[in-house]
């Protein structure tokens, strides 16, 4: 697999990323790099404990995170998940779970197919 097929794999566009990142070295440590984030495990807890603003920062953090790697998939769910916490509120709305397993399960696609990238390099 090359890092090409990696990012159709995940949803994602590599010729936009080229466009940032100038070597395919450079897109391959920084789309390594991904796995170690926080911000989707963060994401996770702060919803299940019902904090919107942290659960609103952490999927805004993971949206950055997708846009710059240019992740599609995930950058588009994201992106809805944070539109859906972004308004002030005490609690989290209704309708941001679904979409936050809609994030999950990209998320899950998307490192996924970066590990399976990595074992065969």
């Amino acid at each position: 697999m090359t890092i090409e097929e990696c990012y159709q794999e995940l949803g994602g566009s590599y010729a936009e990323v080229c466009t940032r990142l100038p070597s395919p070295r450079l897109v391959e440590k920084f789309a390594a790099k991904f796995l170690e984030d926080q911000s989707f495990e963060t994401l996770c807890k702060e919803m299940e404990a019902g904090c919107r603003q942290e659960a609103f920062r952490s999927a805004h953090t993971l949206k950055g995170v997708c846009a710059n790697l240019s992740f599609t998939r995930l950058l588009e769910s994201s992106a809805r998940l944070t539109e859906e916490l972004r308004p002030e509120s005490a609690a989290i709305p209704d309708a941001a779970f679904p979409l936050l397993e809609e994030v999950r399960r990209d998320y899950q696609v998307t490192t996924a197919a970066i590990r399976r990238y990595l074992e065969q390099s």
